[in-house]
């Protein structure tokens, strides 16, 4: 039993939410790091039927009921183009937040914590590594998908759920405060690094600077773009539901195919110390791109699509700055398993970085080709 179900009574608060038939039990579901997350199973007129059960982390997400909203208006408005579509097998395609006893899309329990439930999508599953430039093509267009159903949301604007997230200058800037301050002792241990993520500082402020000037507009996005956050189909492998909505806010496009790239294209784990093995996957990316372009296409500018490319290195070089960061600050955010662990992912991202601005010209030429 995990130290989550020992801590709440899950079959109480499954209760709580409009669920028809006998609570048998929950279990731990996933591999997310952020949120409890639990399958729920009752019995219904002699079958069984799951649900997800998942407790908020209000330490990650301080405004639990406005990350709420935002799931309640993004569900909503994919269901409505959907049926607005006719698309068929409607349940399996979003997903679909189960009431609690009051009417409400979540619950708060005794102890202040924030709940919510949704129904379960079967004959679906999530995988934590792109095996093949299929898996790659069909996440990507599922992507792509959700955010052509999102373009025409209506206002008023998505509550930011983390503000700045994306803010590369922010991120960048927080480096350098890092690297002053040098709190846990470790910059003399990571000098090569260091000297990396300085020489790039020119990349950061391209992205903000074309928002800033009108050239690249402000969209609803997911801003956690990885394999496992969409649902593929255990038959057909289609991609038919993207999950994991807690950050999808106002944003950039270019910052979701950006970061899918970074995870997609990498043929190793994110912290794999024999960096030789590292280096981009182009038949990857193709894929990316052609999934992306797919079902995002249309709704994209030729300034969004000029900097398709550019969005790889740029978020990669991101997320490993945020590592970098963290190491210099004594691991406080990115939970570690070894000595030196947000080290190794850095130097990942930044080898990722070298191999992406490598092939830039190549990049190019397959989005040219979309």
């Amino acid at each position: 039993m995990s130290e989550a179900q020992i801590k709440h009574d899950l079959g109480s608060i499954a209760r709580q939410f409009q669920i028809a038939g006998r609570f048998l039990y929950a279990a731990p579901y996933g591999s997310g790091h952020i949120n409890d997350t639990f399958a729920a199973v009752f019995e219904h007129e002699g079958s069984l039927v799951r649900y997800i059960l998942q407790r908020i982390n209000h330490n990650v997400f301080k405004n639990p009921m406005a990350l709420m909203q935002n799931v309640e208006r993004v569900t909503a408005h994919v269901r409505s183009k959907l049926h607005a579509r006719n698309a068929d097998d409607i349940d399996r395609r979003t997903l679909t937040l189960v009431p609690d006893q009051s009417g409400r899309n979540w619950h708060i329990d005794a102890k202040g914590n924030h709940w919510r439930c949704y129904y379960f999508i079967e004959k679906a599953a999530t995988y934590d590594q792109c095996e093949n430039p299929t898996q790659a093509y069909q996440a990507a267009r599922a992507f792509g998908e959700f955010q052509n159903l999102l373009a025409d949301l209506p206002a008023p604007r998505l509550h930011e759920t983390i503000p700045s997230f994306h803010n590369t200058r922010a991120r960048f800037d927080a480096l350098r405060t890092a690297i002053a301050k040098d709190s846990a002792n470790r910059a003399a241990t990571v000098k090569p690094e260091i000297q990396f993520a300085l020489v790039q500082e020119t990349m950061v402020d391209v992205l903000l600077q074309e928002h800033k000037a009108g050239n690249l507009p402000e969209r609803v996005t997911h801003n956690d773009t990885k394999l496992n956050n969409v649902m593929l189909d255990d038959e057909t492998g289609e991609g038919v539901c993207v999950i994991d909505l807690d950050t999808v806010m106002p944003g950039l496009a270019l910052y979701d195919f950006g970061d899918f790239c970074r995870s997609a294209c990498r043929p190793t784990l994110e912290d794999e110390r024999d960096l030789s093995k590292v280096e981009m996957r182009m038949d990857m990316f193709e894929a990316l791109v052609a999934g992306y372009l797919k079902s995002a296409g249309e709704v994209l500018t030729s300034r969004e699509k000029d900097f398709l490319s550019f969005s790889a290195p740029l978020i990669t070089f991101e997320i490993g700055i945020r590592f970098l960061c963290d190491h210099l600050e004594g691991d406080r955010y990115f939970k570690i398993h070894r000595e030196n662990h947000n080290a190794d992912r850095a130097r990942v991202q930044f080898k990722m970085v070298e191999s992406f601005l490598k092939n830039t010209k190549q990049m190019e030429a397959v989005v040219g080709r979309s």
